[in-house]
């Protein structure tokens, strides 16, 4: 039987059984984003809207989920040279968009670059820092995070 971890307000909920009729009541958005290593062993790591993050955005029409990974990534960062290792792991949330139930699904990778410029929030996002972050950082930042990303972090096993 498939288990979904499905997130609402923040918190874990288990779907085992109508996995169907519990997406019924929302409309899908598939995203796509990255957990960025560079050189250094660093991780990419984004404030927005008061919480830390990590880099994702909603998958375009066309679009493989790869190159949106990627676009993502590169647009709200402002990097580039980044390379997929290898897919993390989908995670799921939900919230509500102009009065419209909606359930997010993101396709995680893990990433790598060996981009050493300047780093540049995109404004427009929301997004009003991009940094580097060591194991200890990442640890500190995850307190003021939201339970997806801590899942992603954790299966990479940082």
């Amino acid at each position: 039987m498939q288990k979904y971890k499905v997130y609402i307000n923040n918190e874990a909920k288990f779907v085992t059984e109508n996995w169907e009729e519990f997406c019924s009541q929302f409309t899908l958005i598939e995203a796509a984003g990255g957990l960025v290593f560079n050189c250094e062993k660093k991780v990419l790591m984004i404030f927005r809207n008061g919480k830390w993050d990590l880099p994702k955005g909603k998958l375009e029409l066309g679009e493989l989920i790869e190159e949106c990974a990627i676009r993502e990534v590169e647009e709200e960062c402002g990097l580039q040279e980044l390379q997929i290792d290898n897919k993390l792991i989908d995670t799921y949330h939900t919230y509500v968009l102009n009065s419209t139930k909606v359930l997010k699904k993101t396709y995680w990778f893990k990433m790598k670059t060996d981009f050493t410029g300047d780093l540049r929030p995109q404004i427009e996002e929301g997004i009003t820092k991009v940094e580097w972050c060591n194991k200890q950082e990442v640890n500190k930042r995850l307190e003021n995070s939201f339970a997806n990303i801590k899942d992603v972090i954790h299966i990479s096993d940082l």
